[in-house]
């Protein structure tokens, strides 16, 4: 439950930073659908365990949490129980965590603001 709590949280901070237009809307809408994907992912690999069948890989898993879906892995793991015992994993789980959140708040700082800015509109 501890979980859930903390990804609502966090999803209520990136809101409000969009809604502050501290972040861009797109940021916001990052979060929310990487971390559908990332839930439905850890789904997917729930049900591949106990069928005996091809696993989603742990890089996969982390890659997503690291850009963003961390929030819905969170859920995941606390609704599906299922990557909450292996110790390696977790550890590179929660890593992957503190790196998004430490990028998402250097992204509120001026310089980040700017760098941020600079990559939207050289993709734009």
């Amino acid at each position: 439950m501890a979980s859930i709590i903390v990804a609502a949280i966090f999803l209520v901070i990136v809101g409000g930073s969009v809604l502050t237009a501290r972040m861009p809307p797109f940021v916001f809408g990052l979060y929310v659908i990487v971390s559908l994907l990332t839930f439905i992912m850890y789904a997917v690999d729930k049900s591949a365990a106990k069928k005996g069948a091809w696993r989603t890989p742990e890089s996969t898993l982390h890659l997503l949490s690291l850009i963003g879906g961390w929030p819905g892995a969170l859920v995941a793991q606390q609704t599906l129980r299922h990557k909450t015992r292996k110790q390696p994993f977790r550890f590179v789980f929660w890593t992957t965590v503190l790196l998004n959140i430490s990028a998402f708040i250097w992204f509120l700082t001026p310089h980040g603001a700017a760098t941020l800015a600079f990559w939207i509109a050289k993709i734009s």
